[in-house]
C-alpha cells in the first residue's frame, strides 16, 4: 500500500494530500490581464466546485525563463501579485506563483498562499531557503535535470528551516533535445518521504525549445499523463489551462482547453476511486 502523505492546511477552508480529495492546481502559464485572469479563476472554480474538488489557482506574474528575450513574461511582481490578490478577494480561492529571486519572496509572501520554487531553480539554496523561511506552503518543482531521487536534497534544504509545509511536484525529464520524458517511478520515489506529491501533466508534455524561440508541446498526451500520475498515487494534478490555447501568451502547445476541463477531472476521480479502493483492499 503507498505512503499516506502529510495532510496540508493550505487556508481555513483549503487542506490538501493526507485523507483529502484529489486536488488541482491549474490557471493560465503567465497572467495576460485582470480580466481574463479573473475569468479563468471563477470558470476553473466553478467546475471544482461541482466536482468537489479542492482548487488553487496557478499564475505567473514574470515568466523569467522564457526561451527568447522577445517573449511575453507577464506584468511584473507588484501588477501581477495585484491581480492575484484580487483573485483571493473576488474568487475566495488559494493562489499560488513561482519566484525566481530571493528579492521577490517577502512581497510575493504577503499574497500568495503557496510560493513555488520553479524546476529550473530548485536546487537554487538561498532561493528555497528563503521562500521555506516564510513558513508558507512551498511547491517544490522537480528540476527537469534531477531524478526523483535526488529532490530529497532539495526537500532537506526546506526542512532545515523548520517548514514542513511541502508540496514535491513531478514535470518530466530531459529526454534528448526538445523532449522531456514522465518516468512513473517518479511519483511513488517521491511519495515515499510523506509529502503530497502532484503530477504537472502540462509541463511533463513540453518540448523544451521545440519551437526554436519558444516551446512546443504535445496536449494531447495530458489527459495520458494525469491518468498515469494518478494511478501510481499522486495526491494533485497542476495543469495550465486556457480558453483558446492556440491564443495564450505562454505555453500555448501545452494548455488544456477550459471547455474541457470537467471531463478531464471526472476521469481523474474514477481513477482515483478505483485506486483507494483498491488500497483499503489490500
Amino acid at each position: 500500500m503507498p505512503i499516506a502523505s502529510k495532510e496540508i492546511r493550505i487556508t481555513q477552508k483549503v487542506k490538501i494530500g493526507g485523507s483529502q480529495p484529489l486536488f488541482l492546481i491549474a490557471g493560465p502559464c503567465v497572467i495576460e490581464s485582470e480580466k481574463h485572469t479573473l475569468s479563468l479563476a471563477k470558470e476553473i472554480k466553478r467546475v471544482c466546485q461541482e466536482l468537489q474538488i479542492p482548487f488553487i489557482f496557478k499564475a505567473s506574474y514574470d515568466k523569467a525563463n522564457r526561451s527568447s528575450i522577445k517573449s511575453y513574461r507577464g506584468p511584473g511582481l507588484e501588477s501581477g501579485l495585484e491581480i492575484l490578490r484580487a483573485v483571493k478577494e473576488e474568487c475566495s480561492v488559494p493562489v499560488l506563483s513561482d519566484v525566481h529571486e530571493t528579492n521577490q519572496i517577502e512581497k510575493a509572501a504577503q499574497v500568495l498562499d503557496v510560493i513555488q520554487i520553479p524546476a529550473f531553480l530548485c536546487r537554487q539554496t538561498d532561493l528555497v531557503l528563503e521562500a521555506a523561511r516564510t513558513q508558507k506552503p512551498i511547491n517544490l518543482k522537480k528540476g527537469q535535470f534531477l531524478s526523483p531521487q535526488d529532490m530529497e536534497n532539495v526537500m532537506e534544504k526546506a526542512l532545515s528551516q523548520n517548514n514542513e509545509n511541502i508540496i514535491l511536484t513531478e514535470r518530466g525529464t530531459f529526454f534528448g533535445y526538445n523532449n522531456l520524458v514522465f518516468d512513473i517511478r517518479s511519483i511513488p520515489t517521491m511519495k515515499e518521504w510523506g509529502f503530497p506529491v502532484v503530477i504537472d501533466a502540462s509541463h511533463s508534455v513540453q518540448r523544451p525549445g521545440g519551437e526554436k524561440t519558444s516551446s512546443g508541446g504535445e496536449a494531447e498526451f495530458i489527459p495520458y499523463i494525469a491518468k498515469a500520475g494518478i494511478s501510481v498515487g499522486a495526491d494533485g494534478v497542476f495543469l495550465e489551462v486556457h480558453e483558446n490555447p492556440p491564443a495564450a501568451l505562454s505555453d500555448k502547445f501545452n494548455s488544456l482547453k477550459i471547455n474541457s476541463l470537467q471531463e478531464f477531472l471526472g476521469a481523474l476521480l474514477r481513477i482515483k476511486k478505483a485506486i483507494d479502493r483498491n488500497n483499503n483492499l489490500d
